[in-house]
């Protein structure tokens, strides 16, 4: 079972699938795909670590997530956003091969039996147009996964406002 959540900046996207993973699971996995830029994204890192207790079973993972045994489990993936830009920085900006490279990723987590993945991604297109053609690069490729990830997925939910809107699934 696969399910995608997605929305704009702040619109509660990963409470909503914290909660859903919780509702599924007394003990979640939670992996956390950011890399730590700076003490800033540092202190963004340890607030959202402070919001889960010891239920959860942390792992961060910058891109290989696909090493992680997740058979049987309930996993919530948090983000695909941050996710994608490791694969973009380390390909030197290259919009094919980071796609590429993460739809063999999800592919291979995909296929683990008795799985259920709630995985957390942006509708960065949505927003103001990037003024860099770095920033339109990545906007595409955030749209080109988010399209595929939707597709794969069993539900999608848009987050609007804190409001979760069913677009796919039961």
């Amino acid at each position: 079972m696969i399910y995608l959540i997605t929305g704009g900046e702040r619109s509660g996207k990963s409470t909503y699938a914290q909660n859903l993973a919780l509702q599924l699971s007394e003990s979640p996995i939670y992996v956390a795909t950011a890399r730590k830029w700076d003490v800033d994204f540092q202190n963004r890192i340890d607030r959202h670590q402070q919001e889960r207790d010891e239920r959860w079973t942390n792992i961060e993972k910058e891109k290989h997530i696909s090493e992680i045994d997740f058979s049987g489990k309930v996993a919530l993936i948090d983000c695909v956003t941050l996710w994608l830009t490791n694969f973009f920085v380390d390909t030197n900006y290259d919009v094919n091969l980071s796609l590429e490279e993460a739809k063999k990723e999800f592919l291979s987590i995909a296929s683990q039996e008795n799985t259920v993945f709630i995985i957390v991604t942006n509708e960065i297109g949505m927003g103001v147009h990037a003024e860099t053609q770095i920033g339109r690069k990545f906007t595409e490729l955030q749209g080109w996964m988010n399209q595929f990830l939707a597709s794969k997925a069993d539900e999608v939910i848009l987050m609007v406002s804190g409001i979760p809107v069913r677009i796919k699934g039961l």
